[in-house]
């Protein structure tokens, strides 16, 4: 293996672990959502007890509530929002949330694919790389060595030789 062919490696490891950086952060994202989303399905489901509520409005502000509609507004994609009964809005959610789930679990099988990718990689750069430290150590032993002369330094105050 040469010096070339430790580079492409090198670079494979480095374009895998971006990936997986990649990956990490749509896990994280999509991990937020979840938590959201089951926030927002628990709340509805107390919601639907008529028990008095706080409303967050922003800025450590909230407004006490005693819902009593039946419905709630929700999000059914592309920005259009529709009015659905609590229930049906929260099986939204859950179909929601079980998407989500199985998107987390694709991304952590590519993460783990992935992983296994960079540590094989890694593993084969070493060897390589080892194998290439001892071929240089080995190869000046190997090679005959040429006599080169060698020049003569001028000694200070003395007078000229031969090889001036």
């Amino acid at each position: 293996m040469d010096q070339q062919e430790l580079q492409r490696i090198a670079q494979l490891v480095e374009m895998n672990r971006q990936k997986m950086a990649r990956i990490e952060e749509q896990i994280t994202r999509l991990s937020e959502i979840r938590i959201e989303q089951l926030g927002v399905i628990a709340s509805l489901k107390i919601l639907s007890t008529e028990q008095p509520t706080m409303i967050p409005l922003g800025g450590g502000v909230q407004l006490p509530a005693t819902p009593t509609s039946e419905t709630v507004i929700i999000d059914i994609g592309s920005g259009i929002q529709a009015e659905k009964p609590r229930s049906e809005a929260i099986e939204i959610l859950e179909a929601r949330l079980s998407e989500v789930d199985a998107v987390v679990t694709t991304l952590q099988n590519e993460f783990e694919e992935t992983e296994k990718i960079v540590s094989e990689l890694a593993t084969t750069f070493t060897n390589a790389a080892k194998q290439i430290q001892q071929q240089s150590t080995e190869e000046p032993e190997k090679t005959p060595e040429t006599h080169t002369p060698k020049r003569r330094r001028k000694k200070h105050g003395t007078e000229l030789t031969l090889d001036d």
